[in-house]
């Protein structure tokens, strides 16, 4: 089975890049199912039930959210009503929606998604670990369990993130962070079979800092007092990963770490690798017009 998953997407420009660019990617990679963390669709920050429709009906199939789930009332209907929508399990009980997802997909797959929340600099909720450690007991339970398991672990600290990954090693496919809108470069196969990344960045303007206006963010540092946030504008990127894993046992066999359509990372003629592909002024070059 082939997952492309997506990391937060922000704003309208995350949106507007996923729109163009998610049917050729889908096709290129031959994907199964495609997931993506939808928590700061709406404004850059929170999901309205209207960017919802959206977001499932440009070709996502399972949105997971984060910390930022509760921003706007609109979607609480949602979370309970739509299966493809879900937040962290380890909300309290009573909270709207649900973790814990298991889908059929064509083909005869079936996927099992887990969305948990980070509690290290972030919320004091329940233990994302001991959370997980539930729910897949009470998934392992079932007659017809999916063998194939994706957890989006939406967290701030990277030492949080890695423990996970490792306590969830051979329990499931993959444990993919997000949250920090910063894409890092530890893609691995652990030794029991789950693929891992700490974070799988974001779909959204990168000449930004983590998708926002940079001028109100060097502002908000520079005086200390609070801003408002806004989306930066510009063309979107789109960062993420492709796993593919072994349908019959739910063992991982590669996992990449895809960057779309970034700001070039080098000046034309660059000393090591002149005219490169993706170097500005190269057929391959995104063009960045509006961005700040």
């Amino acid at each position: 089975m082939r997952i492309l998953f997506f990391g937060d997407i922000v704003g309208k420009s995350g949106r507007q890049v996923l729109k163009e660019l998610l049917p050729a990617l889908r096709r290129e990679h031959a994907a199964d199912v495609v997931v993506a963390n939808g928590e700061n669709a709406s404004g850059g920050i929170g999901l309205t039930a209207e960017t919802l429709r959206e977001l499932l009906g440009m070709g996502i199939d399972i949105l997971t959210t984060g910390n930022h789930v509760w921003k706007h009332r609109d979607l609480y209907g949602p979370l309970d009503k739509e299966p493809r929508l879900l937040r962290p399990a380890n909300y309290p009980a009573g909270a709207p929606g649900r973790g814990l997802g298991v889908y059929d997909l064509p083909g005869g797959h079936r996927l099992a998604v887990l969305n948990l929340c980070g509690t290290t600099y972030m919320d004091p909720l329940d233990c994302p670990f001991r959370t997980a450690e539930t729910l897949l007991a009470r998934l392992e339970a079932e007659e017809g369990a999916p063998a194939v398991r994706l957890v989006d672990f939406h967290a701030e600290a990277t030492s949080e993130k890695k423990a996970l990954g490792w306590f969830l090693d051979g329990r499931v496919s993959a444990v993919i962070g997000t949250h920090t809108h910063v894409q890092t470069a530890d893609a691995m196969l652990l030794p029991g079979g789950t693929a891992y990344l700490t974070d799988a960045g974001m779909c959204g303007v990168e000449a930004s800092v983590l998708g926002m206006d940079h001028k109100v963010i060097v502002d908000r540092f520079l005086t200390r007092l609070p801003q408002r946030f806004r989306p930066a504008t510009g063309r979107g990127s789109l960062n993420g990963v492709l796993l593919d894993v072994d349908a019959a046992t739910g063992r991982a066999r590669s996992i990449r770490a895809l960057r779309v359509a970034c700001p070039a990372a080098e000046l034309p003629g660059g000393a090591d690798t002149p005219g490169s592909s993706g170097s500005p002024g190269s057929p391959d070059s995104p063009s960045y017009p509006d961005s700040p």
